[in-house]
């Protein structure tokens, strides 16, 4: 009896199933559907803190240039429709151009720089030294330091008439040059001054590189009879390529975006000689009223950091080695 009625359930729910069939796909479906709703709505209110200010402070003000470059506007006044005006004077322009060339010339001085001094100081403390974390955190110290104090010292320091560096040289019968006051050296100063700030960032960039390295490979190398600086070269320049990857990057981006030093130490001068991009975008802006052509040159600004980024990225897979 019990076999019975056990058949005759199981043929029953065979039959509700068969006759449900066409509605049992569809709440399948409904469900994962509510789940991945659910679970977007969770992802946005965890990134709503951060979602705001980058739609306010980034990608606000970005459309906004977007739309200004296109017209002519003094910052009072009403906008004045230009279209792609601005872009075509400013490609033409031979101001652009030098401030262009200016900023080329700050990278190819600046990037070398604190590359090689980096890794130097890198090298140095990897070394087992005695006060290594002091002198880790004095190195490191420029770098937290308020950009207008650094160019306000390095000013300072670098003065023509009464400064410590050329009172230094003077002491060796050596005539100073006039630095910052000087056409010729006044992109060198800034130079000297940038590459002074940022040697600890790069140095920590690379020290941590540095100690990732697997200690074998340099036992290996040694025993195949490779010096200091064969090891240098094969082993550790190689292994430390990503973090030479990452440092070259954002020294560049740094490097075209440079203003602070720049407007503390020179202002663009004198005769323009240091003159960069965002210097002159400030110029246009605040100095002459033409913030329509301020944003265009800002979003052309931007294009040449993107394809320059680009290309980094693109030509990394030759010489980055992630193993």
């Amino acid at each position: 009896m019990s076999v019975a009625l056990t058949a005759r359930a199981a043929a029953e729910g065979a039959t509700t199933q068969r006759a449900g069939a066409p509605g049992a796909p569809a709440q399948r479906r409904g469900m994962p559907g509510r789940r991945r709703l659910r679970y977007a709505l969770t992802v946005a209110v965890f990134l709503l803190p951060s979602l705001v200010p980058l739609l306010a402070f980034v990608i606000g003000p970005m459309l906004s240039a977007a739309w200004t470059s296109l017209h002519s506007w003094n910052l009072i006044g009403p906008m004045q429709w230009v279209g792609l005006d601005n872009y075509a004077h400013l490609l033409t322009d031979p101001a652009t151009r030098d401030a262009f060339l200016h900023t080329l010339y700050y990278i190819a001085g600046y990037l070398p720089i604190v590359y090689v001094g980096g890794l130097a100081l890198a090298l140095a403390l990897n070394a087992r030294l005695r006060g290594r974390a002091v002198l880790r955190g004095v190195y490191f110290l420029p770098v937290i330091t308020s950009w207008v104090v650094v160019a306000l010292v390095w000013r300072w320091l670098l003065s023509p008439s009464n400064g410590v560096v050329n009172s230094v040289l003077a002491w060796f019968g050596i005539e100073g040059p006039g630095w910052w006051a000087d056409p010729a050296w006044s992109m060198p100063s800034i130079i000297l001054a940038s590459a002074w700030k940022d040697l600890g960032f790069v140095m920590v960039i690379l020290l941590a590189g540095l100690q990732s390295i697997n200690p074998d490979l340099y036992e290996a190398a040694q025993l195949d009879g490779a010096g200091p600086w064969r090891r240098l070269v094969s082993v550790t320049l190689p292994m430390l390529s990503p973090s030479t990857f990452f440092v070259i990057v954002l020294s560049l981006i740094n490097g075209f975006q440079v203003f602070d030093q720049v407007y503390v130490m020179t202002g663009g001068g004198p005769n323009n000689s240091s003159q960069v991009i965002v210097q002159q975008v400030y110029d246009l802006t605040f100095r002459y009223g033409q913030a329509g052509m301020a944003s265009a040159l800002s979003w052309l600004l931007f294009f040449v950091i993107m394809i320059v980024t680009l290309v980094q990225f693109a030509g990394q897979k030759r010489w980055v080695n992630y193993d």
